[in-house]
C-alpha cells in the first residue's frame, strides 16, 4: 500500500461554494491547512506510453518531488511512487530534464495549480484550480493518507465525502493529465 494512491476526484465549476466548503472542513478540525501555488511538469516517455505511466516533477513552497503515476482507466486506486528531491538544492528542473530526456520523451507539459489543502490524520482534502494553455479545471480531491487496505482507505475517503456533501456526487474517472491534456495519454 506504500506505493498506492487512493483518492476520489470531483470536477466542480466556478459556482462551487468554496467558502462553505472551507467552513465545513474547518469544523472537522484539520491538523493544518495551507494554500499554495504549484507547478507540475509532466513527462510521457516511450516506456511510460508502453507501460501506462507519466512522470511528474513538482516544485512548490513545500514539496520538491519526482513521481511516477500510473495511467489507469479509473484513478481511484493506482500506483504512485514518489522521490523527495528536497528544497536544499532549489528547483532542479534542469537535472530532471536531463534525467528524463535519457528515457526518450514522447511528450511533456506544464500545469499550474492554485490549491487549498486541509490535512487530517487519515486524509488530505484539496480544492484546486489547475490550468495549462487555454484549459482550466477546478477539482476537489479526497486522498486517504492512512491506508492499511484498499477497503479501509476507501472508507476514509467516503467519510470525508459524506461530511462535505460529496457523497452523492459523481467522481471523475479521469486523471488531471487526462483532463488538461486529453490527447496526450493515448498518443
Amino acid at each position: 500500500m506504500r506505493f498506492t494512491e487512493i483518492e476520489h476526484k470531483f470536477v466542480v465549476d466556478e459556482r462551487f461554494d468554496l467558502a462553505r466548503f472551507r467552513d465545513v472542513l474547518e469544523a472537522l478540525g484539520p491538523s493544518r491547512q495551507t494554500s499554495l501555488q504549484v507547478r507540475d511538469r509532466y513527462f510521457l516517455t516511450e516506456d511510460g506510453r508502453a507501460r501506462r505511466y507519466v512522470i511528474r516533477h513538482r516544485f512548490d513552497a513545500e514539496l520538491h518531488q519526482l513521481t511516477i503515476k500510473a495511467l489507469a482507466p479509473d484513478p481511484e486506486v493506482r500506483d504512485e511512487i514518489t522521490l523527495d528531491l528536497g528544497h536544499h538544492a532549489g528547483d532542479q528542473a534542469e537535472q530532471v530534464d536531463a534525467f528524463v530526456a535519457r528515457m526518450g520523451i514522447a511528450w511533456s507539459g506544464v500545469l499550474r495549480k492554485d490549491l487549498d489543502v486541509w490535512y487530517f490524520p487519515d486524509c488530505e482534502v484539496v480544492h484546486y484550480v489547475a490550468s495549462s494553455g487555454g484549459r482550466t479545471v477546478r477539482c476537489v480531491e479526497f486522498e486517504a493518507t492512512r491506508k492499511s487496505s484498499v477497503p479501509e482507505a476507501l472508507a476514509i475517503v467516503e467519510r470525508y465525502e459524506r461530511a462535505t456533501g460529496f457523497d452523492g456526487a459523481t467522481r471523475s474517472l479521469r486523471s488531471l493529465v487526462d483532463l488538461l491534456f486529453p490527447d496526450i495519454t493515448m498518443a
